[in-house]
């Protein structure tokens, strides 16, 4: 048995250890990529944090602008801000109001379409 080791040549004696060299490489591989793509899924996790934690505070001030811009336009609210400006703005006299009366939208006639609808469903 030892004689017909020794008439092998080297490169036979290699390709086992090529092959568990390569099957560690590839297995180092996989474990290196999962991580990678372990921390990738994680910082975007962090981001979308911060990005929703971003659109609830907008929302939010949203909300606040949107009662203020409510409040500003009330009646009460600008009546008292033409007094304390003192611009001298009064109600117009019934006289002064022109009304203006919007036409009726034209009524458009039954196409082919429509009236063969109107056909099949009195059947």
């Amino acid at each position: 048995m030892s004689n017909s080791r020794r008439n092998q040549s080297g490169s036979v004696r290699l390709v086992p250890a090529i092959k568990a060299v390569l099957l560690c490489s590839l297995i180092g591989g996989f474990c290196v990529g999962y991580v990678l793509q372990k921390n990738n899924i994680f910082e975007l996790a962090q981001q979308l944090g911060a990005r929703q934690t971003k659109l609830e505070k907008l929302r939010k001030d949203n909300q606040d602008l949107v009662s203020t811009l409510a409040t500003l336009q009330r009646p009460m609210y600008l009546a008292q801000r033409v007094n304390e400006l003192k611009l001298g703005l009064v109600q117009p006299q019934q006289h002064q109001i022109i009304w203006i009366a919007e036409p009726a939208a034209p009524v458009a006639p039954p196409t082919n379409a429509s009236t063969f609808q109107l056909a099949q469903t009195k059947r």
